[in-house]
């Protein structure tokens, strides 16, 4: 199989504001390493978010042949600054692809500082999800502006977006249209180049349409009270 935009770099790094969706991205992305053969990690790096984490489809991952990295059991349920050890296995391992979900605002986006040069030097590659039903990247210049934001906590370029508009299992296909849009307009505020519109599973035949690849999605994440 050819390489695509889920491929293309051997670590993608996943940045966007609280609801985005990010989490939900990162670990569809990571399954799909995994059924395309590769050596696969995830490394949950989000010390933001309490309620939706990566880490929570730690069996999911293991099961499809990946790897989660993430702090201890003893800090699971913990906002840590402290990062999980292991990371350093996703600069060290020519052969192994991975995702890493870094947090959801400019204060978690300060995690990658800590990575910065290890990043540059495997070539990896940052994507930043935006939801466009929520209230602080509605608009092409509130998402432009969180967007430096993120850029400069993190000391590192944005170079992709995806569009992952929704509202959960209650997603439309207007939804993700508007989104599309939305991203569009983004990238000529941003110069950042519009990467894959991430559609839920069951709409992505609505959508086909779409110039920018369509990213079919099942939808892993479950709220703390479900």
């Amino acid at each position: 199989m050819g390489k695509d935009w889920i491929d293309a770099a051997r670590l993608t790094v996943l940045v966007g504001h609280f609801g985005s969706g990010k989490t939900e991205v990162a670990v569809n992305m990571a399954m799909e390493l995994g059924r395309r053969g590769y050596i696969f990690s995830l490394a949950d790096l989000d010390v933001v978010d309490p309620y939706f984490r990566s880490r929570d489809c730690k069996h999911i991952l293991e099961q499809a042949g990946g790897r989660l990295i993430a702090s201890s059991q003893a800090h699971m349920d913990a906002d840590l600054p402290s990062m999980p050890p292991d990371v350093s296995v996703l600069f060290d391992n020519p052969a192994m692809y991975g995702i890493l979900d870094i947090g959801g605002d400019p204060s978690g986006a300060r995690v990658l500082a800590r990575y910065r040069q290890q990043l540059a030097a495997c070539n990896a590659r940052v994507l930043c999800v935006v939801n466009g039903n929520r209230p602080l990247s509605d608009t092409p210049e509130k998402a432009a502006a969180y967007i430096r934001r993120i850029e400069k906590a993190a000391g590192m370029s944005i170079d992709g977006l995806v569009n992952n508009t929704h509202c959960c299992q209650f997603t439309e296909p207007e939804d993700i249209r508007t989104g599309a849009a939305l991203v569009e307009n983004i990238s000529v505020h941003t110069g950042i180049p519009v990467v894959c519109h991430a559609v839920p599973d069951w709409l992505t035949k609505q959508v086909s349409d779409f110039i920018h690849p369509v990213f079919s999605m099942k939808l892993y994440m479950k709220k703390p009270w479900e």
